[in-house]
């Protein structure tokens, strides 16, 4: 319970942080149903996200269960150490090493998406915040984010996207749309680049709830059965009151 506080904690306070700008988010247009996607959002979360941020309340043999993965395909593709696929997806780093390279311990991602709001909110923040990293030289990493000023992270998926300037900063700064332009190529296309943005996205927001879609397809029968017990119910109480006046 205290671990969960205190990742809450990180997460609210990163919201407040970025809750301070007005900035423009994208569409993310996930889709929890799209287990391909799911599968890539969880590749890329393994191979560029868990070597500095963790996912502590999340076990790798849930995440395969759910996207339709064996624990062989799950051991083989997603673990990249001795942990067990039963084992919770946690890192190496310590919360001190953090904090001395970074500045700050790198937040818990299992419910980042939740954190940053409800519904579509969360997804997208995170899929607008994926693509818009650009060059600051003023920064430590050299990137800043238009999503999250004076981000403290580098741009982990610069290879895949390549790196951006940004064009109208003091626009953005009001709430304008952000304009980039690509300084260097990666090893992706823009549209290639926004799928796999998207997928990472639906990836965490499955994290934050890994239930939801069994508890709204429940939900659904609950609220048909409820409905059907209030007309049994009804007739058997003018059944029970006919002869009483």
């Amino acid at each position: 319970m205290k671990k969960i506080i205190i990742a809450l904690v990180m997460v609210t306070f990163t919201s407040l942080v970025s809750a301070s700008m007005k900035v423009h988010m994208d569409e993310a247009n996930i889709d929890l149903h799209d287990k391909a996607s799911l599968q890539r959002g969880a590749k890329l979360f393994v191979n560029y996200c868990l070597n500095c941020h963790s996912a502590a309340y999340m076990r790798y043999n849930r995440a395969g269960k759910d996207l339709g993965i064996s624990d062989k395909l799950v051991k083989d593709n997603l673990v990249f150490s001795d942990v067990k696929v039963g084992d919770l997806m946690k890192v190496a780093m310590t919360v001190e090493d953090g904090a001395s390279w970074f500045g700050t311990s790198p937040p818990d991602l299992t419910i980042m998406a939740r954190a940053k709001g409800a519904g579509s909110e969360g997804a997208n923040w995170l899929y607008t915040y994926l693509r818009s990293f650009y060059v600051d030289e003023s920064r430590p990493f050299g990137v800043n984010n238009t999503v999250f000023k004076d981000v403290g992270m580098p741009h982990v998926l610069w290879e895949l996207q390549g790196m951006q300037k940004l064009m109208n900063a003091e626009e953005v700064q009001h709430g304008a749309t952000p304009e980039f332009a690509l300084v260097s190529t990666g090893k992706m296309t823009a549209e290639e680049y926004d799928t796999a943005a998207r997928d990472l996205t639906n990836f965490m927001v499955y994290m934050g709830e890994p239930s939801q879609l069994k508890r709204r397809s429940v939900g659904i029968w609950v609220l048909i059965f409820l409905v059907f017990f209030f007309f049994v119910s009804y007739a058997l109480k003018k059944e029970y009151w006919k002869d009483v006046h």
